[in-house]
């Protein structure tokens, strides 16, 4: 393997994925074990983290544990280093919307409902804390740790509706440079933090609020595309190539970026 095949290589390390069993998660785990990494699938529910990890192969672990319960994600950690003895990576992939935390077509801002607002901060922002204060000592005690956070399009420009969401994204936004500047200053290149924004890509979550049933675009959904110029959504295997690349010595000089995969979302005008 020539040197530069060799710094994107993932072979011998150990990676933790939390929201592991969602639509980008999964995908995201199968391609960091198919550039050599071993696996921990991590989600609230067992059945579907190991379903996850049969298609995945050998390579991967279910790491059963909710982002939000510190003694689960313990848990899960005592279980990863009993198979595997290390952690190298962590990708934050757990978060999501409720609707109580999003405005009614037509709504107002006065209309939404505090406890949803505080749990969807409370997935998005401390889902990815919590694991980062469980995993992040296991990553800087090795050779060269990375942590990827996964932002979004809601935190790089106002989207309407999603208040909630947008909010706690760009909180990770900024929780990804404060790291960077943190643990660079503590473990210099041995600890690594950067995020990946994806774009819009179809997931459960969203399905019906960007296709119809018979699959054309909602009024939401031809409003993105035509603010995207490549001119579709995104697919999940798209943010693999990104993900390889923050997560391996290919990027050893690389912390504190927020890299968008977005088909040109974040840099279009609309004009």
């Amino acid at each position: 393997m020539d040197s530069l095949k060799a710094s994107f290589d993932l072979t011998g390390k150990v990676a933790v994925v939390t929201g592991g069993t969602g639509a980008l998660g999964s995908v995201m785990a199968a391609g960091l074990a198919r550039a050599g990494a071993s696996v921990a699938v991590l989600g609230r529910n067992a059945e579907r983290a190991g379903e996850v990890c049969a298609r995945i192969g050998s390579q991967a672990m279910p790491a059963p544990a909710d982002v939000l319960d510190e003694d689960q994600l313990g848990a899960a950690r005592e279980a990863i280093l009993e198979r595997h003895g290390r952690i190298d990576i962590l990708v934050n992939a757990a978060g999501g919307n409720l609707p109580g935390a999003t405005l009614p077509q037509g709504g107002s801002f006065f209309e939404l409902e505090p406890d949803a607002m505080r749990q969807v901060v409370d997935l998005n922002y401390m889902g990815t804390v919590l694991p980062i204060r469980v995993f992040g000592r296991d990553l800087a005690s090795g050779e060269a740790g990375g942590i990827i956070n996964i932002s979004s399009m809601a935190a790089i420009k106002s989207i309407t509706r999603v208040v909630g969401y947008s909010a706690a994204k760009a909180a990770i936004d900024n929780l990804t440079r404060w790291l960077a500047m943190e643990f660079g200053r503590q473990y210099g290149g041995a600890l690594r933090v950067n995020a990946i924004a994806p774009g819009f890509f179809v997931g459960e979550q969203n399905r019906r609020l960007l296709l119809e049933d018979d699959g054309s675009l909602t009024p939401r959904g031809q409003t993105i595309i035509a603010h995207t110029p490549m001119g579709r959504f995104g697919e999940a295997d798209e943010l693999i190539g990104t993900l390889v690349w923050l997560a391996s010595d290919a990027s050893r000089f690389v912390t504190g970026v927020v890299v968008p995969v977005d088909g040109g979302f974040a840099a279009a005008s609309g004009v």
